[in-house]
């Protein structure tokens, strides 16, 4: 795209350091092609020392918002105006929003994959184990907890995030939450209805499957994934193997590119669109 002269769109975009972002790019953009929306959204990398300009350029420009990726997902905090309930508790934030020309971080992360859950089942009153306790984990748990999942058990390697992971939850939430330190197989505990995979394994081009008893998993049991390509992982397969409803991680990137459109147009978009488009660009169409 020319980004000189003058716009006659409505911008919206993405801060990555990298890459990674262009099948957001493209479900986005083809969101907005079949909604006849007058937006473009397009990919700016944008270095960590070059943060502060990017945040202020997209200010001046009036922007009506942008996506941040790894690394600056908690650094944009600092240039931002204000923060919406659940990235104030994450501490991350992905999506800014321009609010009447303030720059409103929001984190939609973790809401992508509340409304898949939902879609399966409630999450009052639910207990569950969270295999992991990076950034994708904050989120899901956060909205989980926001949304009245009771209980949860943070199985993570690190124990410092690990623990970080289960003090926020504890006292920031009205969940109750436990660490276990995962340095040994672990077996899924009798009172848990839900299982997550946080984690990066299962994921194209890493080795490596979770350390857990999959005969742990029983019948009835949600078992969740994060992971995009493949979208039908080795945890979810052993898992549906012993019975387990099993959610992908597909549903999670397309439902929050849709929240994020939402933010920006006010628009209500129609996630097949979206869905087609991110399977077209990982092959799987």
């Amino acid at each position: 795209m020319d980004i000189g002269g003058s716009f006659r769109h409505e911008l919206t975009g993405s801060f990555s350091q990298g890459s990674d972002s262009n099948p957001t790019v493209a479900m986005v953009e083809a969101s907005f092609r079949a909604n006849n929306l007058h937006y473009r959204y397009v990919n700016c990398e944008v270095n960590p020392d070059q943060l502060e300009a990017a945040v202020q350029g997209a200010r001046a420009m009036n922007w009506k918002g942008f996506n941040c990726s790894i690394p600056h997902k908690v650094e944009v905090i600092k240039y931002l105006d204000g923060l919406g309930e659940s990235a104030s508790l994450i501490g991350a934030v992905n999506c800014a929003v321009n609010r009447d020309g303030k720059l409103i971080g929001e984190n939609t992360d973790g809401k992508g994959f509340l409304k898949s859950f939902l879609e399966i089942t409630p999450a009052t009153g639910k207990t569950i184990v969270l295999l992991g306790a990076g950034g994708a984990a904050r989120a899901i748990a956060v909205e989980l907890a926001l949304a009245g999942a009771k209980k949860f058990y943070v199985v993570n390697r690190s124990r410092a995030r690990g623990e970080e992971l289960t003090a926020l939850l504890n006292e920031k939430t009205s969940a109750s939450a436990e660490f276990v330190e995962w340095n040994k197989t672990y077996s899924i505990p009798a009172d848990a209805e839900v299982v997550i995979n946080s984690t990066s394994m299962g994921m194209v081009n890493t080795e490596g499957k979770q350390d857990i008893n999959f005969d742990s998993i029983r019948p009835g049991m949600l078992a969740a994934d994060v992971i995009v390509n493949p979208p039908q992982t080795y945890f979810l397969d052993e898992a549906g193997k012993r019975g387990a409803t099993t959610l992908q991680g597909l549903g999670m990137v397309v439902n929050q590119a849709v929240i994020g459109i939402k933010y920006w147009t006010g628009v209500d978009v129609d996630a097949r669109d979206l869905n087609d488009e991110l399977l077209r660009v990982l092959g799987l169409a």
